[in-house]
C-alpha cells in the first residue's frame, strides 16, 4: 500500500493500541529496505512533543524478538548508553499483533536523534574518525551486553551458516544447468567453493550478544556534518539482536565498512585504513585486551563472511529466489546478483591477500 493509504491505516487500526494520540504527526522515516518506518510526534501538554518511531516489523522476524530487544535495550541504558526503546501497548505488549492473513506486527520505539550515513566519508580521514568512533561504539555496546542473563527467542537460524550457504551453491550449480547465466556463475561458483577448502578454520569462541547487521547506516551519529559526524551515538536496527560469534559479528561489518566499491560493482576496493581504525577504536573502548583466540576470529571473520556471502549471491544468480535487484541497472535477478557475487569474492581475495598486514594490525 502507498504511504497517503498506509498513514490513513495506522491512524485507524494501529495507533490507538499505543499511548498516543491517534492524530499524532506522522510522516514516513528513511528508505530502510527491511522494516516500513515512520517518525510519530506525540503532543504533551505544556511540553514539546515526544517524538517516536513507528515500525511495521518484517514477517521474516518473529514478534518474539521483541523480548530480546527489551532486554537488550535495558541493559544498555543501565550501563548509561544511548539506546532506542520500547514503548508497550496500552495492554501491555512489547508489540502490537494484528490479524490478517498475513498479520501484522507494529512497535513503536523512543527516537534518538542523530544521522546515520549509508557509508563512510570518502575523506580519509574522515572515514578513519568515522571508523574508530563506530569500533568504540560497538566494543561499548559488547561491553554492556557481556553476561547478560537472557535466554534469546525468535532468532533466524542459519544466517550465518556457510557450510550450508556453500552447499546451496553446489546445489544451485547442479540443478540449473540450463540456466543463462550458468557459464558465467560455474567458474565463479567452482573459485568460490575451492577457497572455502583453503579457508582456515575459526577458533571455537562462545557465543557472545551482538548486533547482527552492522551496516554502517546502523550506527547513528549525532549528526551530518563535524565534528558530529564523527561522533558514534548508538546502534539502531536491533531486529538481529543475540548470541553470535565475534568473528562474523565484526566479519560483518569489515566486509560492509572496508569495500569502497560497494556492493554492486564486479571489483572490491579494500580500504585497510577503515579497518585499522575500527580496529583500534574497538580495542581501546573494550576496556581489556583481545584473546589470542579473539584476535584470530578478527582476522579471519572477514574472509570468512565475504566468501559466505559470495556464494550467495553466486547461487541466487541462478536461483533468482531471494535478493533484491536493481531493474534500473541490471537485465534481471540474475545478472545482478552474479555481479554482486564477483564484487564479494573479489573482497574475499583482498582480505586474504591482506591477511598479514591485518594480523599485524591485531598484534600491536
Amino acid at each position: 500500500m502507498g504511504v497517503a493509504s498506509s498513514v490513513a491505516s495506522i491512524r485507524a487500526h494501529v495507533l490507538p493500541h499505543f499511548p498516543v494520540a491517534a492524530d499524532a504527526p506522522l510522516a514516513p522515516l528513511g528508505h530502510g529496505l527491511i522494516n516500513e518506518t515512520f517518525v510519530l510526534d506525540a503532543p504533551t501538554p505544556g511540553q514539546p512533543a515526544r517524538r517516536f518511531v513507528l515500525q511495521r516489523v518484517n514477517p521474516l522476524f518473529s514478534p518474539a524478538i521483541h523480548q530480546n530487544i527489551q532486554a537488550v535495550t535495558a541493559a544498555l541504558a543501565d550501563a548509561g548508553m544511548a539506546t532506542p526503546a520500547l514503548l508497550p501497548t496500552r495492554a501491555g505488549e512489547l508489540c502490537l499483533q494484528l490479524p490478517g492473513s498475513p498479520g501484522q506486527t507494529w512497535r513503536l520505539m523512543t527516537y534518538v536523534p542523530g544521522h546515520s550515513f549509508d557509508v563512510l566519508s570518502s575523506a580519509p580521514d574522515v572515514a578513519a574518525r568515522q571508523a574508530a568512533a563506530a569500533g568504540a561504539l560497538i566494543a561499548r555496546f559488547h561491553a554492556a551486553l557481556d553476561g547478560l542473563a537472557h535466554t534469546f527467542v525468535g532468532l533466524r537460524a542459519g544466517v550465518h551458516d556457510t557450510p550450508r550457504h556453500l552447499a546451496a551453491l553446489g546445489t544451485a550449480l547442479a540443478e540449473h544447468a540450463e540456466h543463462d547465466l550458468h557459464a558465467a556463475a560455474a567458474p565463479l561458483g567452482a573459485d568460490i567453493l575451492a577457497a572455502a577448502a583453503a579457508l582456515p578454520a575459526l577458533p571455537a569462541l562462545p557465543p557472545r550478544v551482538c548486533h547482527g547487521d552492522l551496516k554502517f547506516n546502523n550506527v547513528l551519529f549525532a549528526g551530518a556534518a563535524p565534528p558530529d559526524s564523527e561522533r558514534a551515538l548508538c546502534l539502531i536496527d536491533l531486529d538481529t539482536v543475540g548470541p553470535q560469534p565475534l568473528a562474523f559479528e565484526l566479519g560483518d561489518a569489515w566486509r560492509s565498512w572496508c569495500n569502497r566499491s560497494g556492493e554492486d560493482q564486479p571489483e572490491a576496493t579494500l580500504d585497510l585504513g577503515v579497518f585499522a581504525a575500527s580496529l583500534e577504536g574497538y580495542r581501546q573502548a573494550y576496556g581489556r585486551p583481545l584473546s589470542a583466540d579473539e584476535r584470530r576470529a578478527l582476522l579471519l571473520g572477514p574472509e570468512w563472511i565475504s566468501l559466505e556471502l559470495a556464494a550467495r549471491f553466486a547461487a541466487d544468480a541462478l536461483n533468482e529466489s531471494y535478493f533484491g535487484w536493481d531493474p534500473g541497472r541490471f537485465a534481471s535477478r540474475g545478472a545482478h546478483n552474479l555481479v554482486r557475487a564477483r564484487g564479494q569474492f573479489s573482497l574475499h581475495r583482498a582480505f586474504v591477500a591482506a591477511r598479514e598486514e591485518r594480523r599485524q594490525a591485531l598484534a600491536r
